[in-house]
Order: C-alpha cells, then structure tokens, then sequence
C-alpha cells in the first residue's frame, strides 16, 4: 500500500479512517525509517487539517502549527503530538471552543497530547520565559490556516532566537550539562535513554538549535546518519513495546535488533552506541567553539580599543614540535608538514592531553586526511609520545575520543576496530572495552610511581582486553595480538614477552586471590612460575588493580584489595632469589676511555654529540627521509662533587630532554692513576635544533666552576613561560632498594613526573644530603621518569639503613616541594 492510498483511507473514513491508515502504515514492511516517519507526519497532518478545518467554520486570523519533533516531521510510532494553535487575539471563548474541537479527537484517538494555545505576542514571550518553548518553537511548522500567521511567528521567533544567542546559549549548554549528568553518556549505558542520555535525540536538537543561532555550527560529517539510526532504534522499541517509551532496556534488545533486521542485541548497542560517540563528539566540539566566539565577542571591541581599531593577531605558544596552543585549542604549527611527519598525530595528542587541552577539529581533520603511516617498527619517538598520551590521566579520555571520531586510532592501531563500542554484558563493567580500556590506561597513570617500567604498564593497560573482539578465551586472543602490537610498536623481543604475559595473565592475581587458598604453597608457586620475574609481577599488581577500578565500585574493595596484596607478597617472595646483575660489571668502549683520558689530561669536561638515526621506506618501498632517533651525549668529566645536578642543569637550560641517562666512575686504563665521570646520555630537543655542543661545554664548565646560577635560571624560565597542566600528576616517590641490589652501594629509586630541571633537582638534593653517586641509570619512559641512583658514604661503603631511609626522606620531600 503506497503513502497515497493512506491518505485517501484517511480522507474518506474520517478519525476512524485515520487510525485504520495510521495502523496499516507502521504495520506494513515495505516502509521504515525516515520514509515512514515523514509519511506519518504527513497522513497525521492531513488528518488535523481535516479538523481544523470543519472547527474553524471559517474563522480568519487562526492557525494550526506543529513544533517540536513533530515539527521536524520526525514521529515515531508512540511520539506525542505537539500542536499549537495560533491566532491574532479574537474572542476568547470561540478561540476556547475551537481548541476543545481540536484536541478532544486527538485525545479520543488514545494520541499523546501537548498542546497550547496562544497569540504571537504571547508564544514569543513565553520562549524568551523558557528556554524548552524556545526550542520547541524553531521547528514550528504549518499545518492548516492562516498561513501568513504561522509564517510571521517562525520569523519573529528565529529573529528573537539569533538576537538573544549570546544569552540563551550558555542557558542550553547547562541544560545539556544537567541532563547527561542525571541521564549518564548513552553511548556506555547497557539501557540508555535514547533521547535524555548524553550523546542522545536532545543533544541532537540542541545542535539544531546551535545552528539556527547562526553563532556557530556542529561537525556535519555523520550527524545526520548518527541521528536518523537512534531514530530507527526509537520507532522500533516503540513497535516491539507498544509503549511511547525511549528507555532501551535489557529485555527489549533482541526484540528491537530483529525489528531493525540486526545479528543480535550487541550488535544494536553497538549502533547505538557509534550513533551516540557521534553526537556527543559534535557535541563537544560545538560548545566549544560557542565558548570560542563568545568570549571573542566580549574581548574584541576592548582590544580593539587598546590597539587603535586594529584586530589582534592571535596568540600562538609553542607545546611540541610542529604543535601549538592557540585559542585554547591545540593546533598545527604554520611550519608542520603532516605528509612528512607521520608521528605529529602522537606528538599533538599527547601534548595537548599534558596540557589539559582539546585538539582542535581542523588540526585533527588535517592530520587524519594528510599523515601518511608510521613505519613497522614505529619509531622511538611515536612510542614514546603513545605511552606519553596514556600517561596523562583524565584528559587522555578527551584527546582519545577526537583522535577516534576522525579514524586516527584504527589507522594507528588497527586491531582496536574490534572492540570499538563494543558493549560488555556484564553489570559489573560500566564502559564499553574500549572505553573501559582508556579508562584503565587512566587509572594506571596514577599507579606509575609503583612499577620501574610505567611505560609497559600504560601499553598493557591499553590493550589488556583487547582479545574481547575475538571468539574464545579474550585473554589467549589477546596475547597474541598484544605480542604483534607491541612488535609493530617498537618494542624490543624481552618487552613484547613481558606484554604477552601481562595480557595474558591480567586476571590471574585477582581470580586467584579470591578464588584459590593462599596458603596452598602449590598456587603460589604455579603464580610464581606465570609471571616469571619480581619486574612482572609489580606491573602485573598494578595492572590488577588499574583495570579493577577501571571497571566500576563494584569490582573492586579493600578485602579483594588486601587479598592481592597478600598473594603479591607471598609470590615476590618465591621470586626474591634473582639477583639482578650490577650494572657496575660493564666494561667501557673505546671512545669512552678515549674521552675519559682527555678529561684527565686537559682537567676540564670534554664531550662528544653524536645524532641517531633512521631511514624509513616510505609507501613504495624507496628510502625516506632520515627521522630522528635522539642524539647520544658522552662526557667525560674528572672526578669532582656537584657533576651530576650541572650536567642535568644545563641540559634543561637548553630545553634538551633526557631520555636515558647513565652515570658511573671510570678508572682510567693502566699506567694512568686516577678516575673520571663518566655520562653516558640520550637527548633530544623538545622543539627546535639542537643547541652547538661547544655552547653546551661552554655553560657545563661555568655550571662546574659555579658561575653560572642553573636554578635561577630555570626559575626564571617558568616563571616567564609557565606550563599548563590539565591534571594533577602522583606526587613523586622515593625508595630504598633492598640490599640485594648492589653489594658496593645502596640504591635510592626515584619515580616522579617529569619536567624541566628534575633530575637536576634530584641531584642538588644528592649532594645537599652529602652521599656520593656512584652511578646514576635514568629513564624518562612518556611523561614518567624512572631513576636508580646507586649512593654511597664519603667511605665509599653503602648507607646504613637509618642513613639511608633519612635520604630517602629528604629527597622525597624536597621532590613534593
């Protein structure tokens, strides 16, 4: 039966006519979506003219408008109708018997109802009184009547709405804010709300609303098709309940899926939940740049003012090679070249998750439409902007979401296609897994102060479920790509092991701990022989723990908690008998003995810079352009107090970044008595080219002879140029190894979060405290630093325990200063 044999049913029959066409329309299979929701509208509009028409009897300065969804002829199976009658201010009783001629019908038809009556005058003051009116309004749309009335109103009410955008913006914005705090983000909800939830139908219109204002628009791409599938979903949970319902609850998902000729209820959420991401990005993007122009609006003209009518040049600050800060957005340098620097991607989003800052929409469009792949291997440096990324607590969630509404993640991590929303049937769990993943790589950003290797923690957080987008066992599933992940990265053979086995066992302290008798010596050794090493089983601890949290209150307690704890310990205790190697044990190389005897000689610091790098094959398999690696540092300084915090000092003044760092005591080669310090570093610049290496000499020998004041100028730097932070980082920790790491000192392990001048504050701090360093083996793995500081006494024998503990104190304190 087509749209006109409905209507001629309805035009010949009268109300019964219409609720027979009405019935047969959502009934027959030929006709879904939008079609039948405009041939609804259309036949319900029909059918009102028809009353209308026969009430009016004739009466002029009258009019029968449709606001809301019905307005936009978007009606659902069980959607109200939101009428309106307008008139020019006639006799109030004939307006009222009109009106009860109007609704009665429709009431009697068993029709939801929401209706008014009023003039101009009065509809536009009661929008200007409520914001809900207001929106209702804009999609006002004739039906029957004096045509020039309805017309004269949506004029008027579309003026008044653009003229008081300034006002009612924000007043929509909070609206939006307390209804997704009430409702929760639909696109993580097992039973969303698919119209109050955030990312839902409202926030939809809302958007509508921002673009009629004409203030600012939403990201088109995909919103109407993001709209149009939650409007699917709605008319289907209609049919299938028979209810005006939006909640999509757990008993009703099957139904709806076959409704909508879906696999199955996961696959629906999924739908759903895709749809969702999409408005809710829109979403975020739009309030943003509603914010953006506002507050452009209120500063202008003073600048303006200020500068003698000329505009300002907006304010750009440098954050990271090729990225920058402006407008509190994250942006593209002028000079960055995406088509030639496939880690800009990273390096953008995890500077702009450090500052607690969005990415603007058209830097991440440009990238995601210009970046051509990463190598496999990733290069060192793309590894360690993701693991920086990971690592910067809540404002990783944000940087994730605008990197994946433009396919940046799946184009840099493809296996993360599967669980992208992907629902979880399980109450405990309150995200989907990949959501759930982000959330626990959050998580882990807090516990980085507990593991030597918070980089491997932060990976694994990403991808410990990760096997969920695979039939079978998500855990086995998710070794195997964890292992192919991890090599693509860029890790070497014994990480991608400790990976594996992370993935692999991520559930294994947690089912154990409550599931198995501790004091069983067999189920702390079987534990034992999975993880393998003391390094496994911290990261496997905090891992536990991270993706416990991550998953919602009701998957973690201080009792599962204590229960983890107990079996960690009885199992690094079946694990203390590895002795790690000294790494005193390593013989020097040729040049460093080389720069060593030069030191000794000429009694001055002598250093040597040498660059790494790679050549890539670009996409037809032709060498690249050489990238970057860092630039390995050496030098050779005689033995003197004060050497490690100078190096640091300097090398922060120059704004290098120490990526790894060892420090030790070099004898001199036979026929020559004496020792020097040997510094053997990775550097790189945070932006810019590398400063000359006789610059560097030239400030380490005055930061030696104590000419030139390091912290002061530092101080004096942050002061000028203060970094943003969108989170509040751990505080740092400081601990004291166990005596079975060294047998010649004591090891001091320092984690801490790192910045400019750190390890030149640890090495003040060392010297303040009157302890020689021995040896020194920092890493910076993304925005943690993991240091080992081997110390000893004047005497050159370790610190007695109480000694030790003191400086450990101190340290510590001076770090959380």
């Amino acid at each position: 039966m087509t749209s006109t044999d409905v209507r001629t049913d309805a035009e010949d029959s009268g109300p019964s006519g219409y609720a027979a066409a009405r019935l047969r329309l959502l009934q027959e299979g030929a006709q879904s979506g939008p079609p039948r929701r405009s041939a609804l509208a259309e036949l319900t509009d029909e059918w009102l003219a028809g009353l209308f028409t026969a009430a009016a009897d004739g009466l002029r300065g009258i009019s029968l408008v449709a606001v809301g969804g019905y307005g936009r002829s978007e009606l659902s199976p069980r959607s109200d109708l939101d009428l309106l009658l307008l008139h020019d201010g006639g006799d109030a009783k004939t307006i009222a018997a009109l009106a009860d001629r109007m609704w009665y019908p429709v009431w009697d038809m068993g029709l939801a109802l929401d209706h008014s009556v009023r003039t101009p005058g009065q509809a536009r003051k009661t929008a200007a009184e409520d914001l809900k009116v207001q929106l209702g309004l804009l999609d006002a749309r004739h039906i029957a009547g004096d045509l020039g009335l309805t017309t004269g109103l949506r004029t008027a009410v579309l003026a008044d709405w653009r003229n008081q955008a300034p006002k009612r913006l924000p007043e929509l914005q909070e609206l939006c804010t307390e209804r997704a705090e009430r409702q929760g983000e639909l696109q993580y909800l097992l039973e969303p709300d698919l119209k109050e939830a955030r990312g839902g139908l409202r926030d939809a219109t809302a958007l509508r609303a921002v673009a009629a204002s004409w203030l600012a628009d939403a990201p088109r791409e995909g919103l109407d098709d993001a709209r149009r599938r939650l409007l699917d979903v709605r008319d289907a949970l209609h049919l299938t309940t028979g209810r005006a319902t939006d909640r999509l609850a757990l008993q009703e998902q099957d139904q709806v899926a076959a409704e909508l000729g879906l696999l199955d209820a996961d696959t629906l959420l999924r739908q759903v939940y895709e749809a969702a991401r999409v408005i809710s990005y829109a979403s975020d993007v739009t309030w943003r740049e509603v914010g953006r122009v506002l507050r452009s609006r209120a500063v202008r003209p003073r600048l303006r003012a200020m500068l003698g009518g000329s505009k300002p040049a907006p304010e750009r600050s440098p954050l990271a090679e090729g990225v920058v800060e402006q407008d509190g957005e994250v942006v593209l340098a002028r000079a960055a070249r995406p088509e030639r620097d496939p880690v800009l991607p990273l390096r953008a989003a995890a500077a702009a998750a450090q500052a607690g800052l969005p990415l603007s929409l058209h830097a991440v469009r440009r990238l995601a439409s210009h970046v051509r792949p990463l190598p496999t291997p990733w290069p060192a440096e793309a590894r360690q902007q993701l693991v920086t990324l990971l690592g910067s607590g809540r404002p990783t969630v944000d940087v994730w979401e605008a990197l994946e509404a433009e396919g940046l993640i799946t184009q840099l991590l493809p296996d993360w296609e599967r669980v992208r929303c992907r629902p979880q049937r399980n109450a405990v769990h309150i995200w989907t897994v990949d959501r759930h993943l982000i959330e626990t790589a959050v998580r882990a950003s807090e516990l980085t102060r507990r593991v030597g290797r918070p980089d491997l923690l932060l990976v694994a957080a990403l991808l410990h479920d990760i096997g969920k987008g695979w039939p079978g066992d998500h855990s086995v599933a998710g070794e195997i790509i964890a292992r192919d992940v991890a090599t693509r990265i860029g890790f070497d053979r014994d990480d991608v092991a400790v990976l594996a086995t992370l993935v692999r066992h991520h559930l294994l302290l947690v089912d154990t701990a409550t599931r198995r008798d501790l004091e069983d010596p067999a189920t702390v050794r079987s534990v034992a022989e999975a993880v393998g090493s003391q390094s496994t089983l911290e990261l496997l601890h905090a891992l536990t723990e991270s993706d416990a949290l991550a998953t919602g209150p009701a998957a973690w307690s201080s009792w599962r908690g204590s229960l983890v704890t107990d079996l960690v310990k009885r199992v690094a205790a079946v694990l203390a008998g590895v002795v790690p190697a000294d790494p005193e044990d390593a013989a020097p190389t040729a040049e460093q003995e080389r720069l060593a005897v030069e030191a000794f000689r000429t009694g001055g610091p002598v250093l040597s810079l040498r660059a790494q790098t790679e050549t890539p094959a670009d996409s037809e398999g032709e060498p690249a352009e050489p990238e970057p690696l860092g630039v390995e540092l050496l030098i050779a300084v005689p033995d003197q107090s004060g050497v490690l915090p100078a190096v640091a000092g300097v090398l922060a003044m120059h704004r290098l970044t120490v990526r790894t760092a060892e420090l030790r005591t070099l004898d001199l080669p036979d026929g020559v008595e004496g020792s020097v310090l040997l510094l053997d570093w990775r550097v790189a610049a945070e932006y810019g080219s590398l400063p000359q290496a006789a610059r560097l000499r030239a400030d380490l020998v005055r930061a030696l002879d104590g000419s030139l004041d390091i912290a002061t100028r530092l101080a004096e730097r942050d002061a000028a140029y203060p970094r943003r932070r969108g989170w509040v980082a751990p505080p740092a920790r400081v601990t004291v190894a166990s005596s079975a790491a060294s047998r010649h000192a004591t090891v001091i392990e320092v984690r801490a979060h790192d910045a400019p001048g750190l390890l030149h504050r640890i090495g003040r701090a060392l010297e303040k405290a009157g302890v020689q360093v021995r040896s020194a083996h920092v890493s910076t793995l993304g925005a943690n630093a993991v240091d080992a500081f081997y110390v000893t006494t004047g005497a050159g024998v370790p610190l007695p325990g109480e000694e030790a503990a003191s400086v450990a104190r101190m340290l510590e304190e001076a770090l959380r200063a």
